[in-house]
């Protein structure tokens, strides 16, 4: 029985990409930074570990708990929405920590055992302000792309024992924490010199076109880690498929 790891599970789509890889039989191991066992069923197949992507020992921990891994899913990320100019470079600084260094610290974690037995996925989400540029997003963006590029370099550096590499790329999905999950709120970040420039972008995210389930994520994991061939990147949500398709 294939066992996956999934970062940032306590919401969102780590929390669905858990409940949809325990429905279909597989072993899950949920983590996040403050453990909570109530949030799936309960089973002998889900184990619920503590885990903060920007600690080493912390990372080391869960690698150790975890056991043997078939397919690490790293999930967890920070949010932040604003005008790039009224972004403190400390807050970017706490932004990559996560989304780009801790991406590249779980990978590192997992390599060896993957490796070793040649064989293993890794899927790395981002979003989809990489299919295509997007205001008020610079810093987030920044953070994701690196993970873009990261990822693709990647992919061919471990074909060569059997590992696979993927994206999975996330549209907007209004359901989700990414606006809370941030230390900063976001009228913080707008000065009174962006307002007038950031007043329509807000009334178009309010009323989007299309947008991103948390399921629609979670079935394009399943598809990335299940999928045998060389394809790397996996857009997931309405939104996020007519971008990829424009792009």
């Amino acid at each position: 029985m294939n066992t996956i790891l999934i970062t940032g599970c306590s919401s969102g789509y780590g929390l669905e990409t858990a409940r949809h890889f325990h429905t279909q039989g597989w072993n899950v191991i949920a983590t996040m930074r403050t453990p909570r066992t109530d949030l799936m069923s309960a089973s002998d197949r889900i184990r619920v570990l503590p885990l903060d992507v920007t600690d080493p020992e912390s990372i080391a921990a869960a690698i150790v708990a975890a056991g043997p891994i078939d397919v690490l899913v790293n999930n967890a990320g920070i949010g932040v929405v604003g005008a790039f100019e009224a972004t403190s470079m400390a807050h970017i600084r706490k932004v990559f920590e996560t989304n780009t260094f801790g991406t590249m610290a779980m990978t590192q974690a997992v390599i060896p055992q993957m490796r070793a037995r040649r064989s293993g996925v890794i899927v790395n989400v981002t979003s989809s302000v990489t299919l295509a540029p997007m205001p008020l997003a610079a810093a987030y963006t920044a953070s994701k792309q690196a993970i873009e590029g990261f990822t693709g370099s990647l992919s061919h550096e471990l074909e060569a024992f059997g590992v696979r590499v993927r994206l999975v790329e996330p549209g907007y999905a209004p359901t989700t924490r990414f606006a809370a999950n941030t230390d900063i709120p976001v009228t913080d970040l707008i000065p009174e010199a962006y307002a007038g420039f950031a007043a329509p972008i807000f009334e178009a995210f309010a009323a989007p076109a299309m947008t991103t389930k948390e399921s629609d994520v979670a079935e394009a994991v399943w598809q990335a880690a299940n999928d045998t061939t060389d394809r790397l990147r996996y857009p997931a949500g309405a939104d996020a498929v007519a971008l990829a398709q424009a792009s």
